[in-house]
This record gives C-alpha cells, sequence and structure tokens, in this order.
C-alpha cells in the first residue's frame, strides 16, 4: 500500500519523539544508579534500614521514570497525529486541487487560514489556476476565431461556385473579382499565422541596425497613402528631431503599416489619423491617434491579443481578423519595446522604443 504523506509525518514525529524519550529515559536510568551506588560506597557502614531505604527509593525512581516514559510515548503519538494532521492538511488539499485542475477544472481555490510559506504556496496554486482558466478561455475562442475565419471566405466561395456550376449565376468580372477577394483573405489570414508562428519559434531573429525612425514611419505613411487617399482620411506627421533607433527595418516598417492599417479600418471618411514622435531620455514614443470609433475600457485589455476584436458580432465591414496588433506586440516586445493603446477621442496607440546610444 502506498504511504501516503499524513503517514510518513505521523511516522516521523512519533519516532523522533520515541527517539528522544528512550534516549532521556535511558540517561536518567543509569545517571540514578550510577548516583546510588556512589552514595552507598562514599557512605561506608550503613544502617540494614537505611540500605532498604535507598533500594526503595531507587525502585520508586525508576518505576516513576518508566510511568512516565510510557505516558510520553503516548502523548507523543497523539501530538505526532495531530502535528502531522495540521501540516499534511493543506498540503493534500493542494495536492487534490492540482489534481482537479489537471483534469480541467480551473475555478478550484484553495483556502488556508495561514500566514506562512504554504499559504504563499496556495496563493500561487490559485493564481496559476486563474490563468489556466483565462488561458483555457482564449484558447477556445481562438479556435473559434480561426474557423470562422475560414469558414467564412470558404462558404462565400462554395456558393458562388454552386451558383456558376447551376446556371444560376453568370461568371461576370464582378462576381469572378468577389471570389479572388475572398481567396485573398484566405491567403492573408494564412501569412499572418505563418508570421505569428514565425514569431513564436526559438529560431526567429531580428536584423538590428542603427535606423533613423523619422525615415521608417514616412516610408509606412507612403505605402498606406493611396487607402488613406481613396478613404478620405487625412493623414499627419509630427516629429521635433530625428532619432536613430536601433531596429529590423523591415520589422519596425510591418509595424506601423497595420498600426496605420487599423487606424484607418476604425476612422470614418472624412477623419484624421496623426503621427507624433517625442523623446523621452533613453527612449522614444510614438503615437498614433485617431479620430475613429475608439475602443472600450474592456476591449483596451484584450486588442493585442489574437484574434481579438471589439466588435463581436464578427461583421467584417467592421472588423478585421484580428491578427495585426498581435503580430505589432510580439515585434515590439522583440525590440525589448512596449506597446499600449488609450481611448479618449478616438483611439491612440503608443510605442516606446529604446533610443540608439
Amino acid at each position: 500500500m502506498k504511504k501516503t504523506l499524513y503517514t510518513k509525518l505521523v511516522f516521523l514525529f512519533v519516532f523522533m519523539g520515541i527517539l528522544l524519550l528512550t534516549l532521556t529515559m535511558l540517561t536518567l536510568l543509569i545517571s540514578i544508579h550510577y548516583h546510588m551506588s556512589l552514595y552507598v560506597q562514599q557512605a561506608g557502614t550503613i544502617p540494614s534500614n537505611i540500605i532498604k531505604l535507598n533500594h526503595h527509593l531507587e525502585e520508586a525512581l525508576l518505576q516513576t521514570t518508566l510511568w512516565t516514559f510510557i505516558i510520553s510515548v503516548f502523548l507523543a503519538i497523539f501530538l505526532g497525529l495531530r502535528i502531522a494532521k495540521q501540516i499534511s492538511r493543506p498540503l493534500i488539499q493542494m495536492k487534490e486541487s492540482a489534481e482537479l485542475m489537471r483534469r480541467g477544472s480551473w475555478d478550484i481555490r484553495i483556502q488556508t487560514n495561514t500566514d506562512d510559506e504554504l499559504n504563499d504556496l496556495a496563493s500561487s496554486l490559485n493564481h496559476l489556476a486563474a490563468q489556466l482558466q483565462i488561458q483555457e478561455g482564449l484558447r477556445s475562442t481562438l479556435s473559434e476565431d480561426i474557423a470562422h475565419e475560414l469558414r467564412t471566405p470558404l462558404t462565400t466561395l462554395k456558393s458562388h461556385m454552386q451558383a456558376f456550376q447551376d446556371g444560376i449565376w453568370e461568371p461576370t468580372p464582378k462576381r469572378i473579382y468577389s471570389c479572388y477577394e475572398e481567396v485573398e483573405r484566405l491567403i492573408k489570414l494564412v501569412a499572418d499565422l505563418e508570421k505569428l508562428n514565425e514569431m513564436d519559434s526559438p529560431e526567429f531573429s531580428l536584423n538590428l541596425k542603427k535606423e533613423k525612425l523619422n525615415e521608417v514611419i514616412v516610408k509606412s505613411m507612403e505605402v498606406m497613402g493611396a487607402a488613406f487617399v481613396e478613404k478620405q482620411v487625412n493623414l499627419k506627421f509630427k516629429a521635433a528631431e530625428q532619432i536613430v533607433v536601433n531596429v529590423d527595418r523591415d520589422r519596425m516598417l510591418q509595424v506601423m503599416i497595420n498600426v496605420l492599417s487599423n487606424a484607418l479600418h476604425y476612422t470614418p471618411t472624412g477623419g484624421s489619423v496623426c503621427i507624433e514622435v517625442f523623446r523621452e531620455k533613453e527612449n522614444v514614443r510614438i503615437q498614433v491617434q485617431d479620430s475613429g470609433i475608439g475602443i472600450s475600457e474592456q476591449d483596451l485589455l484584450h486588442i493585442f491579443e489574437r484574434f481579438y476584436r471589439g466588435d463581436r458580432s464578427r461583421n467584417r465591414k467592421t472588423g478585421g481578423s484580428g491578427i495585426g496588433l498581435a503580430i505589432c506586440r510580439k515585434l515590439v516586445v522583440a525590440h525589448n519595446g512596449e506597446i499600449w493603446a488609450t481611448s479618449k477621442q478616438g483611439a491612440e496607440i503608443y510605442i516606446r522604443l529604446p533610443v540608439s546610444s
């Protein structure tokens, strides 16, 4: 039979208690007998009644010591059981809770009434369970979102192909172009997923060089310029000075294009997007502010997660795939930087990078 923690602790405490009591008893018995014998030798001639008294006294001391030992053994067993139970109870509870977590019960929480290392361990396990619960929810949502992102264009393509095959629709250039757009959406989604997977791999690295940040930003504006003109959204850039940063030019260009694309997506026609660069001692802060619909407080906590979109209705006219900002966060963190968002009049995306020495 497998020994439990409680059994091991009881055995340990009782064994140590009995061992200490045995050593104490033997020491007392030997000491009493030695001193009694020494007294008789030093006293010389002793009346018989005194010798009998000494003998009875020695026997009384020995018996008292023996009874004390027996009572102490039972007391040691009782205390060992109590102490072992008190120590093992929270540990056994943690073990059972961890077992339930392993089976998928992430809502389990451990309650302790102590203020020691066991309480710290319980708090750590509770925090771990909470994080696993969140990650499980994100994993489930991620699976649903991937399935949705793939299903929608595939369903559209299937319906178009069936309509063409059955002769319901004529394969006009407009309808063929609609199919082409769905294929392009699928290709972009797969490409974005490949980028995220690449950034998660241990082989991922940056080609860092000293670059003029203003030039990288201007290049991203040139790439996105036609889209801003088409939607009639004004794109502005302000920078007080030229700042040199140690970045991977292509990756940072990708970050800025994704941020600008996101800002354009949520800015109505006639609105504006403004890029500003500020020097902060050893860092540089890039601010991209739009005049769009803004971001709710709840969404601010999640917009950099994969496939997250504030528009939970999944309407493609008001929401993209939700991968662009996740890519931005991966790349900015890889540059030892930070990225975050706020929302006042529209949305503001901030990127902080270390300045090249």
